[in-house]
């Protein structure tokens, strides 16, 4: 491809490369560059890409898209934003593939992972269609299973993602979409045709640093979309979704005048089922994922089928037959045992609430909540998730995550420093195979072993190594 069409409607402040040059590659690691590649320099927050123009020369690059003007005599291209650049020369280098396919995003703090898949669920019931899949636990083409190593990738590979799934006959590609990705630019250049907002709650404060700033991240996909879902129950989403510039969908499980409604809702260990409505029409939905945030998750896919133009009823018996997620609300198999053994992704309070709560609301015995938190992440939730554990589980066992570079034992004196009594019994167990073991240990009939913050993870992460620990694994050792 020419470095013109390459660069095709990207500001450039200036530039002295030959815009005739024949571009074999784009990358934005130096490591990677190979002789004809364009080198991206960005600026990242642990290293600044300026600094390896140098390497990227040497490798071969032809010229560099940078924000600062290189040393040397390699040909540059100055552009206000490389970030920005980058999106749009991954949209131009693989033609644009997300304008053949519709694209679906959902943000949020929670549940992001639960709709994705019950939506891919719906539309290839309904519509018959192939359904791409983007996100934290792992890419799909139709049934073809890809891995993944960040909730929504780099914009480059991105639109090499969208390109593979249009090329395999995809017609609509359902993805998580983090505030992250949404800040970085990582889904620049991306003609959402829905876009669903599910929650805001503290999490990821670590980079966004204020909660204003994390939800104006947040806002930024409903600038970019055809057509909106947001849940009004939620206060934070409804005042970021009214700058929405596209038609908005609200929904509410709360009573609240909303377009897409749910009433006479039941909560079974092992389902959820409940009345929609929607403008004239109102049709059971029998859903076999436990806990009360399922119906705002069926709620947010239900008013996406809606804006794809499908009939809520039909979307409704499509829910009816979809799976529950890896790692949410998942019950692993406990045979011989008169207690039950729920494992779920939460992590942040908000998540750890609903758990708790919703576990609390079909639980026959008592709650032990096994959790912890993340090490090198936002360090103000910790004692916020303690609080909220000691609180609402009969008996916590607090043990470590992921503690990464942190020090485990310090992640939990943060947890547990706000702890004042009276409050529930709770345990500090470190190691987490002991705390799982240590729970079901205590467990009695009717209880339930909630496992929370790892979710579909099979492993752990100490220090910069991944440590593999299947929680799943760990439950079977211990019966």
């Amino acid at each position: 491809m020419q470095l013109s069409k390459l660069l095709q409607d990207i500001r450039v402040l200036e530039c002295t490369a030959d815009m005739n040059t024949e571009i074999t590659g784009v990358n934005y690691d130096s490591r990677r560059v190979k002789p004809g590649h364009v080198f991206v320099a960005i600026v990242g927050y642990a290293a600044d890409g300026h600094r390896f123009i140098p390497s990227a020369a040497a490798a071969g690059a032809v010229c560099v898209v940078c924000e600062k003007k290189p040393e040397g005599d390699i040909p540059y291209i100055l552009v206000p934003n490389s970030r920005v650049a980058l999106a749009a020369m991954g949209a131009n280098w693989y033609g644009h593939p997300a304008e053949k396919m519709s694209i679906l995003g959902v943000t949020g703090t929670n549940g992001k992972t639960t709709v994705t898949y019950l939506l891919k669920s719906v539309l290839e019931q309904t519509l018959g269609a192939k359904v791409g899949l983007i996100g934290t636990i792992q890419n799909m083409i139709g049934d073809t299973v890809l891995p993944t190593e960040r909730t929504t990738p780099e914009s480059f590979e991105l639109q090499g993602l969208f390109a593979e799934m249009a090329t395999a006959g995809c017609t609509h590609v359902v993805m998580e979409v983090s505030s992250h990705a949404l800040y970085l630019h990582r889904v620049d250049c991306i003609p959402f045709a829905v876009g669903a907002f599910t929650n805001l709650t503290e999490d990821h404060l670590d980079f966004h640093k204020t909660m204003e700033a994390y939800r104006q991240s947040k806002a930024m996909l409903f600038r970019r979309c055809s057509f909106s879902v947001f849940n009004l129950d939620d206060a934070e989403v409804a005042k970021t979704v009214e700058d929405a510039a596209c038609w908005t969908l609200s929904s509410s499980a709360a009573g609240r005048p909303a377009d897409l409604t749910a009433s006479e809702l039941e909560l079974g260990s092992d389902c959820v089922s409940f009345t929609v409505h929607y403008q004239d029409v109102t049709c059971p939905v029998r859903l076999g994922i436990p806990g009360s945030f399922t119906v705002y998750n069926a709620l947010t896919v239900l008013g996406m089928a809606i804006g794809l133009g499908i009939p809520v009823e039909q979307a409704a018996a499509a829910l009816g037959n979809a799976r529950g997620v890896k790692g949410r609300m998942e019950v692993v198999p406990t045979p011989g045992k008169d207690y039950t053994v729920l494992i779920d992704y939460a992590h942040t309070p908000d998540a750890l609430e609903n758990v708790l709560r919703s576990v609390k609301g079909f639980c026959r015995g008592r709650v032990i909540a096994v959790f912890g938190c993340g090490g090198d992440r936002d360090a103000s939730k910790r004692p916020i998730m303690g609080r909220i554990g000691v609180r609402l589980a009969d008996l916590s066992i607090i043990t470590s995550d992921n503690p990464r570079t942190e020090d485990p034992g310090k992640i939990i004196a943060d947890i547990v420093k706000e702890i004042t009594k009276p409050c529930n019994p709770y345990l500090v167990v470190e190691n987490r195979r002991e705390a799982i073991a240590r729970a079901m240990q205590e467990a009695r009939k009717d209880d339930i072993v909630v496992l929370c913050g790892k979710g579909h993870e099979s492993y752990q992460i100490l220090g910069t190594e991944k440590t593999h620990l299947d929680e799943r694994e760990e439950v079977a050792k211990n019966l």
